[in-house]
């Protein structure tokens, strides 16, 4: 075992502008040896005593604890910042996972076999040929070019970048394969880096994280309902369109009743905040049957979206081929994965479809401003809703934006349109006991 005199001193501290990612700074006769020993660790050189750990899978603090521990039994003196120790000693896990089952120590050799695959492309090991989105993340054909030829399919990005299993021998029947899962949305070439992975190259090459990546410039205002737009909205509801009926059980809450029996929408007076819901809707698979799919509308929810939701289910089409990924693609939505989801956002970054497939009570959200907790208003449907609602609804988003030339004015409220029956009489005055909302 090699050995180091004591004089030989290894400083760690988490990075000034990129936590988590780690700054070694070396000093002492054997200095060189120490940096020899970080290196092989993955550490990169970024000035003459400096060294940096950039990872995509947010482990550096523990790879850090690892780093130190070796230099140590090789006689080097180590020194940690308190505040990366608090990093090292802290237990945490992402948010929303999407590998529940795996426990901490597995869900780390998730992000190492990520990393690996990362350091790969990054080093010209493995060749991207093809990339595309698949509905919910990105997917990859590549070629290993150095030791043991290998072609294969990639799925996720960053931390969760894994191999399919589907290996092939030759590169020609890897790309045909991948040609023939993907069709229409194959790209050439590897697709755009994330955000993280961008960073961490920006660090390794000893250069400050771009302030482009790390804090984009401020969005546009997005589109919101100004106050007593939703009650106009209601009004002319009832006014114009005999197929809902009202229903007033308390002073504060009015519940809309379709003809069909079949759906409801349940309107809050006193929404008022930005985070309070205004409106619940919901569709039943018959008069007494079970709830289908639910939806929850915040107070400053453009009415033009709440109208699209009404009027499909007030009419729905008889068929449809769009899916609200073809729409968002062709509307120049940029489209974006994150370890548990996928988001769509604006040209104007001013409003966001985000879809969480792994969850049941908001798989699909639709919002105004630059994230779900500090939204001006939010749109949650749950597992269950038609995807040609989701096509409309994201089409309707998308015609709320201005265009590039002119602002587009604000709709006027309006009511829903024509409804699937065409009786004119009106309903009885006595509105039958649907089963009532769940929340």
């Amino acid at each position: 075992m090699p050995y180091a005199p004591a004089n030989a001193h290894v400083h760690f501290a988490l990075h000034p502008d990129h936590h988590p990612a780690v700054i070694a700074t070396t000093t002492g006769p054997t200095a060189d040896a120490a940096r020899s020993h970080l290196h092989d660790l993955g550490w990169r050189s970024t000035g003459p005593a400096t060294m940096v750990l950039a990872r995509i899978d947010c482990e550096e603090p523990h790879y850090t604890a690892q780093a130190a521990e070796q230099l140590r039994r090789y006689g080097f003196t180590t020194e940690i910042d308190p505040a990366l120790q608090e990093e090292i000693d802290t237990e945490w896990t992402w948010a929303n996972y999407p590998m529940p089952w795996c426990t901490r120590e597995e869900i780390r050799e998730v992000g190492a076999a990520a990393q690996r695959i990362h350091d790969d492309i990054a080093a010209g090991r493995l060749v991207i040929h093809l990339h595309a989105h698949d509905g919910h993340t990105i997917v990859a054909v590549g070629s290993y070019k150095q030791g043991v030829r290998r072609h294969v399919h990639l799925h996720g990005e960053d931390h969760l970048r894994q191999e399919t299993d589907l290996t092939f021998p030759t590169e020609a029947e890897a790309v045909a394969e991948f040609h023939r899962l993907y069709g229409v949305a194959v790209r050439p070439g590897p697709a755009p880096l994330t955000s993280r992975e961008q960073a961490v190259r920006r660090l390794l090459a000893g250069q400050p994280p771009s302030a482009a990546e790390e804090t984009p410039a401020p969005a546009a205002e997005p589109p919101a309902a100004e106050p007593g737009e939703h009650e106009e909205f209601l009004s002319a509801l009832f006014d114009e369109d005999r197929q809902w009926e009202r229903y007033r059980p308390f002073d504060e809450t009015t519940i809309a009743s379709h003809e069909s029996l079949t759906v409801r929408a349940e309107f809050d007076h006193e929404a008022r905040h930005r985070t309070d819901v205004a409106w619940t809707i919901a569709e039943y698979d018959g008069p007494v049957g079970e709830r289908l799919w639910h939806a929850t509308l915040t107070a400053g929810t453009p009415v033009p979206l709440i109208r699209t939701i009404l009027q499909h289910l007030d009419a729905p089409p008889l068929s449809t081929a769009d899916h609200p990924d073809n729409v968002l693609h062709g509307a120049a939505w940029h489209p974006a994965s994150h370890p548990a989801r996928t988001t769509w956002t604006a040209p104007d970054r001013t409003i966001t479809f985000e879809s969480t497939p792994h969850a049941t009570a908001d798989r699909w959200a639709l919002y105004g401003g630059e994230g779900l907790d500090r939204a001006s208003w939010t749109i949650r449907l749950s597992a269950g809703v038609p995807h040609a609602l989701l096509a409309e609804l994201v089409g309707t988003a998308a015609d709320l934006l201005p265009s590039p030339t002119q602002p587009s004015p604000r709709p006027l409220p309006a009511p829903a349109p024509a409804s699937r029956s065409a009786a004119e009489s009106p309903l009885p005055a006595a509105v039958p006991q649907a089963r009532p909302l769940r929340r």
